[in-house]
């Protein structure tokens, strides 16, 4: 006979324990990643105001994405990619 306690479903209670200890820790783990997908759109949020003064002040924020597109990048990258373009830009005649 075991040692172990058995609760009426056939599951003993260590194992019964393991499961709600997952089950607890499962449901942290959810809801963080839930107040990081709230905060998440607070941010775009957030963004989406700014992009909407900028653009209300008389920015173009079509060009301020590509801007901060080109910040995120190495200036290396950059340039080869520059080089590229204006060799393309020259092959088509434009």
């Amino acid at each position: 006979m075991s040692d172990t306690a058995t609760d009426p479903a056939g599951q003993d209670a260590e194992g019964d324990a393991t499961y709600r200890v997952t089950a607890n820790e499962l449901r942290q783990f959810v809801e963080r990643i839930e107040r990081l997908d709230a905060e998440k759109k607070d941010l775009a949020e957030q963004q989406k105001e700014v992009m909407a003064e900028a653009k209300a002040r008389g920015y173009d924020t079509k060009v301020m994405r590509k801007v901060i597109a080109l910040r995120k990048r190495d200036a290396d990258d950059i340039a080869e990619e520059e080089a590229v373009l204006e060799m393309y830009k020259q092959a088509l005649g434009m």
